[in-house]
């Protein structure tokens, strides 16, 4: 995650502000975390390496343990909930927009593990993809999928999960997701009426 923005919001350590102790810190989960406009950002869901992640109610937005300081009471970042979810939202959509890049027909899938997955076979209108694989197919949304930082498609599942929902195809069976199989029934249904 790119924290450079979040830095740049960060007070100097050398401000004198009242600090005033309080039993719980920053780290604890459920802790309030307060804007530099002295509403709520959001509360502390986990700490894990120097990274306090923050539901903002619209992101968990993974913030360095450092920007935190405590204030008056609270514990505050300093940027506003709205900086934090526009952020956010930045980098949903520059993930989001390098996974749709990568999610193309004939890609190859690799596992959360790093193992050769298959190859995504068709996506259709309602972002339904199946992964074809030697031992058959595997069927996701666009959502389980990510771009890693080389660009190349991920499935967002171990290997032994997606082997585990792998199903097999008989030789010579169509493959198709429910809503191209809707549609060709309905053109099929069409041609009978004409």
């Amino acid at each position: 995650m790119n924290f450079a923005k979040l830095a740049i919001l960060a007070t100097a350590p050398a401000l004198a502000l009242a600090v005033t102790p309080i039993a719980a810190n920053a780290q604890d989960v459920g802790t309030t975390v307060y804007g530099n406009d002295d509403a709520p950002i959001g509360t502390v869901e986990a700490n894990a390496e120097g990274v306090v992640t923050v539901n903002t109610g619209k992101h968990m937005a993974p913030l360095p343990a450092n920007l935190l300081a405590e204030r008056e009471g609270k514990w505050t970042v300093n940027a506003t909930q709205a900086q934090i979810n526009g952020m956010m939202d930045q980098q949903v959509a520059q993930a989001n927009a390098a996974r749709d890049a990568a999610l193309v027909q004939g890609a190859a899938v690799m596992s959360a593990d790093g193992m050769p997955a298959g190859t995504i076979y068709t996506i259709d209108s309602e972002d339904v993809v199946i992964v074809k694989n030697e031992a058959g197919i595997v069927t996701l949304t666009r959502e389980a999928f990510a771009a890693d930082a080389n660009g190349a498609l991920m499935a967002l599942y171990s290997a032994e999960q997606l082997a585990a929902n792998t199903v097999e195809v008989p030789e010579g069976a169509e493959i198709l997701t429910p809503a191209q199989a809707a549609a060709k029934e309905a053109a099929e249904a069409g041609t009978e009426a004409s």
